[in-house]
C-alpha cells in the first residue's frame, strides 16, 4: 500500500512539474535589423551589419537585396560577399549575433554623392524573424541622421562578461558605430601641436617613470612591480592618466625637444583588477621627438637591446596608436571628426574615504570626443521631458567640455540596477549639429544585455 501511495504521489509531483514547465512564458521573438535604417558613406570601404535580438543555436541564414540608385554593381562598387541577382547571401554563425558584410567603392571612379544603395533584409531562417529596421538606405556622402536607435557592439565574438572586450566609438550624424578590441593597442600618441602620449586605460594600464635616459641601463632592479597595481583598492591616480581628458596630466611626461629630458618609463599594458603582468611580459619605453613626430624605443624590462619606431602625425585624428606586441602602428579611433561619444571599460577614479581618491576599472563609461570639441549637457526629465524636448529648449543649457561629461552618470550600478530613466544628455558634434540621446538598457535587470548597450538619439538642432 505504502508503494502504492509513494507511485501516485510522485506522478502528482511529475504532473505539477510538468505543468510548471508549461507556463513558463517563450523567449521572445529573435528578430534581425540593420543596426540604423540610415548611414553615410565617404571612405573606400564600409561594413554593415545584421544583428539580431540574441544568439543563435545553429548557423542561421539571411537573405538581403540590394537596389542601386545611380549605380551600377561592379562598375562603381562591389561587395563582400558578392552579390547574385542583387541578393546578398548571409550566414549567422551559431552562437553569435550578428553578421555583416562590406561594400567596397571601385578604385578610380569618382562619384557625385547623389549616389546611394537600398539595402533591404528579404528573409531569414527559422526561428529567427525579420524584424524592424528591416531598410537600410547607404549614401555615399556625408549624412546629417535625423537619429536612430542603436545597440552597441562591446562584446568581441561569442564572449560574454561585463567588461566588454571591444571599446565602441559612435558618430551620431552618421549613424556608424565603430568597435575596436581594447587590448589591440598600448600608446597613444598626439597629433596636435604638443608632444602627449596617453597610455591605454580601456586595458587597465598603468606606468611608471624611472630616473634614467638609457632604456638598455634600466632592468627590473630599478622599479618595485607591485608598485605598478592599480584598481581593487591599490594604486595612485599618478600612475594612470587623467580620467576627465587633460592631457596636460598624463603618466609620461611631455615630450621634450631636449633629448636628455626625455626618461625611461616602465609600462604594464594590461592591469585594472589590482594585478600586474609577469615581469617578463612589462615594458620599458622612452620617447624622443623626431621632427614634428615621434620616435619610441622600446624592450621588454630585462632585455639589453632596444626597438625603434618612428611615429608621424596626422591632423585627421586625434592620436597615432602604437601595438608594442606587434611593433607597429595600428588603427583604433576613427578620424576625429568622425566619432563624438566611445562607450566601454577603462580605469577612472573612485572615493575610498575622506580625502581619498583612487584608480578604479569601470565598465559602462561613456567618453565625448572632447579633443575635436564635442560637448555634452546633462538633462533632468524633472526639468524636461525627452520626447518633447526640442531646439527651443536648449536657452540656459550649460555644455561640458570635459571627455566624463556623461561618464558612469547614466546608469545605476546598486540597488536597482539599470539605465537611470530620470535624465538623458545633448551632445554637440564638431559640425555644430546638437543630439538629445538616452540610454534604453545596458543589463539584464533592465531588459539588455550587459557589453551590449541600447541607446536612441533624435537631432534637436543641425549645426551652421
Amino acid at each position: 500500500m505504502k508503494t502504492i501511495v509513494r507511485s501516485l504521489l510522485l506522478i502528482a509531483f511529475l504532473g505539477t512539474f510538468n505543468a510548471c514547465s508549461d507556463d513558463e512564458p517563450p523567449l521572445p521573438d529573435n528578430l534581425a535589423a540593420f543596426e540604423a535604417t540610415e548611414k553615410g558613406f565617404e571612405g573606400d570601404e564600409t561594413e554593415i551589419k545584421v544583428m539580431l535580438s540574441r544568439a543563435v543555436d545553429a548557423a542561421t541564414p539571411i537573405s538581403v537585396t540590394l537596389t542601386p540608385a545611380q549605380l551600377t554593381y561592379d562598375a562603381e562598387f562591389t561587395t563582400t560577399p558578392a552579390a547574385a541577382n542583387n541578393t546578398l547571401s548571409l550566414s549567422v554563425p551559431a552562437g553569435q549575433s550578428s553578421v555583416s558584410f562590406k561594400v567596397s567603392k571601385k578604385s578610380g571612379v569618382l562619384l557625385d554623392g547623389d549616389e546611394s544603395i537600398a539595402f533591404k533584409i528579404a528573409s531569414a531562417g527559422s526561428p529567427v524573424l525579420v524584424g524592424a529596421n528591416s531598410s537600410l538606405k547607404l549614401s555615399f556622402k556625408a549624412i546629417i541622421s535625423e537619429g536612430t536607435s542603436i545597440q552597441l557592439n562591446g562584446i568581441a565574438g561569442s564572449e560574454p562578461g561585463s567588461s566588454a572586450a571591444n571599446t565602441v566609438f559612435l558618430d551620431l550624424s552618421s549613424n556608424v558605430q565603430t568597435p575596436v578590441l581594447r587590448d589591440s593597442w598600448d600608446l597613444g600618441f598626439y597629433n596636435g601641436t604638443d608632444f602627449r602620449v596617453i597610455l591605454n586605460g580601456t586595458n587597465g594600464a598603468s606606468a611608471l617613470m624611472v630616473d634614467k635616459t638609457d632604456l638598455n641601463a634600466v632592468s627590473g632592479k630599478d622599479f618595485v612591480a607591485d608598485s605598478l597595481a592599480v584598481g581593487q583598492g591599490k594604486g595612485k591616480l599618478s600612475l594612470v592618466d587623467d580620467a576627465t581628458g587633460d592631457l596636460t596630466k598624463t603618466v609620461i611626461a611631455a615630450v621634450s625637444a631636449t633629448d636628455a629630458d626625455n626618461k625611461v618609463y616602465i609600462l604594464n599594458r594590461k592591469g585594472g583588477s589590482g594585478t600586474v603582468l609577469p615581469a617578463t611580459d612589462l615594458y620599458k619605453i622612452r620617447i624622443l621627438r623626431k621632427g614634428a613626430g615621434y620616435t619610441l624605443q622600446y624592450a621588454k624590462v630585462n632585455e639589453t637591446t632596444f626597438k625603434t619606431l618612428d611615429i608621424n602625425k596626422d591632423a585627421a585624428y586625434n592620436f597615432g596608436f602604437v601595438s608594442l606586441e606587434k611593433g607597429a602602428t595600428v588603427g583604433v579611433e576613427p578620424a576625429k571628426d568622425r566619432w563624438d561619444i566611445k562607450w566601454g571599460y577603462s580605469m577612472y577614479f573612485t572615493a575610498a574615504g575622506p580625502g581619498v581618491t583612487l584608480p578604479y576599472g569601470f565598465s559602462d563609461l561613456v567618453f565625448i570626443n572632447t579633443l575635436a570639441n564635442v560637448e555634452a549637457a546633462e538633462v533632468l526629465t524633472a526639468t524636461a521631458a525627452y520626447d518633447t524636448f526640442a531646439e527651443t529648449n536648449l536657452t540656459g543649457i550649460t555644455f561640458s567640455k570635459s571627455a566624463d561629461a556623461i561618464g558612469s552618470k547614466w546608469r545605476a550600478t546598486t540597488g536597482t540596477i539599470g539605465v537611470k530613466t530620470d535624465r538623458f544628455y545633448l551632445i554637440k558634434d564638431p559640425a555644430g549639429n546638437i543630439y538629445k540621446l538616452r540610454f534604453i538598457s545596458f543589463h539584464a535587470s533592465d531588459g539588455g544585455e550587459r557589453g551590449k548597450p541600447k541607446l536612441e538619439y533624435k537631432l534637436v538642432k543641425k549645426g551652421a
